[in-house]
Formats: C-alpha cells, structure tokens, sequence
C-alpha cells in the first residue's frame, strides 16, 4: 500500500510534495553532497527568437570542464510540455536535475488541477526551482536556464530569462544566455526582425551560435567533421517540435558555405 503521503490531497506543486516528503531528492541536496567543484561539467550559449506565430530557441552542443572540452554534443535543449520548452546553461548536472523536476512539476500540476498552467505560471514555477538553487549557486554550482513558451490565451510565443535568484524577465524579441550570449545577443541585434518567418528565424538563431562560437571558446560551432549543429526547438499553436538532424544540418551547412565568403556573417542594412 503508498504511504499516507501518496494518498492525502495536497498542493498541486510537486516541488513542494518533495520539499514535504523527500527532500533528499532535490537536485539542491544532491548538490550538497558532490565535495569538490573540481571536473563539474558546463553548458553553455542558447538563444531564443520570437517570430510571428511562435518561438524559436537553439543552443550550441558543447560542454566545458574549465578549459577542456568535456562533450561535443551534450543536449541542452528540453521540451517541458507541449507549448514550452527550456535551454540550460550553468552547472550541467544540476541543470538538467532541474529540467526534469520542472517536467514533472507541469505535468504534476496538469493531472491534479484538471487544467495547463498559464504561461506566467509557468515561469514563476521555474523561478521558485531556481531561487531554490541560490545557496549552490553562491557556491559556484549556477544554473541559468531560458524558457520559452506559446501562450494560448495571447496568440503569441514568449520567452523569460532568470538571474541566480530566480528573478524572471520577460524578453519580447530575442534574448541569449550562457557565456556566449554577449556575442550571440549581439548577432541577434543586427539581423532580428519582427517579421521574419520560422525558416528566418532559425538561421538567425544558427548565425547567432556561429558569432558566440567565433569569439567564445566554450561554446561550440558547426562540427562538420562529426556532423554535429546545434539543437534547435520552435514552438507554436501546434506545440513543441525539435529539428531533425537533417533540418538543423542543411541550415548549418548553408551558414558555413557563406561564412566561406562572408567570415563575419551577413550585414544588416542601415536604416
């Protein structure tokens, strides 16, 4: 038979639930028990885009340890339910126990409230795991996720970054996170447009991670040799898809062969 624990209604947080009945099970009090930092694997740049009609969120496959590259084609990119997704930088373990916990924390509440969170409720659930992860945070061990979501109710995609504190930011264009993001921000800005279509969308968000690759050690470009791209995800009114290894190649492929002529990526046009 469950324990009483299983048995009595309660809140609809699953977070919570652990907090109440096991909370050795929080990727924090994990956390508590690694000793040394030394070898922590990181993950690195992501980007999102919004485009009309949805969002786009891509991220680089690699992963660093220090000054080494611990693997070429982590995954840092995770569907959390239909409409939404999250990319993760920071400490990659820590961050990929949090991703899974805020899977089952969406999935949790859908089965006991009858109904899909909001999306702003969504990314303060997110924020609350965050927040959650502070004190490991001051400890060197950060995660630093981006969400992106389609919202229903307003007929739009919408993405929210966050702060080690769990503070959350709502990011009506584009936005990046992790330690290329100033170079992946910075591509954005001159090849963004309101109007740009999914396809569009996409190769900005390729050329992004190219430019953040170009000038950031720690994030990985286009692996020809391995045939390895980025992870690229869209989500719409239809829901989250994830592009297929051919689909995210054949952008790749078309961004190296200009890069070939072109070795710092498209101009925007002044206005």
């Amino acid at each position: 038979m469950l324990p009483d624990a299983f048995r009595t209604a309660g809140s609809a947080s699953f977070t919570e639930f652990l907090a109440s009945h096991a909370p050795d099970q929080l990727p924090r009090a994990r956390a508590e028990h690694t000793g040394a930092l030394d070898g922590v694997t990181h993950g690195t740049t992501i980007v999102a885009a919004t485009f009309p009609g949805g969002v786009v969120m891509a991220g680089d496959r690699r992963a660093t340890m220090g000054n080494v590259i611990a693997q070429r084609d982590i995954q840092k990119v995770f569907q959390t339910d239909e409409f939404s997704c999250v990319g993760i930088a920071g400490t990659a373990g820590l961050a990929v126990e949090m991703t899974r916990l805020f899977q089952v924390e969406l999935e949790h509440y859908e089965k006991i409230e009858g109904t899909v969170l909001s999306t702003d409720g969504k990314a303060n659930r997110l924020a609350t795991l965050i927040r959650g992860n502070l004190g490991m945070a001051m400890q060197g061990l950060a995660v630093v996720p981006l969400f992106a979501a389609y919202d229903l109710d307003l007929g739009v995609g919408r993405i929210f970054a966050f702060d080690v504190t769990g503070n959350r930011n709502e990011e009506r264009t584009f936005h990046s996170v992790g330690s290329g993001s100033l170079f992946a921000r910075g591509s954005l800005k001159k090849l963004y447009r309101d109007d740009l279509t999914e396809r569009e969308t996409v190769t900005a968000a390729v050329q992004a991670l190219y430019d953040a690759a170009d000038d950031d050690s720690a994030t990985g470009g286009p692996d020809l040799a391995r045939r390895i791209f980025p992870m690229v995800a869209v989500v719409t009114a239809d829901g989250f898809h994830a592009y297929g290894q051919d689909e995210t190649a054949a952008i790749a492929d078309e961004v190296v062969a200009a890069r070939l002529g072109a070795p710092d990526g498209p101009s925007a046009p002044l206005i």
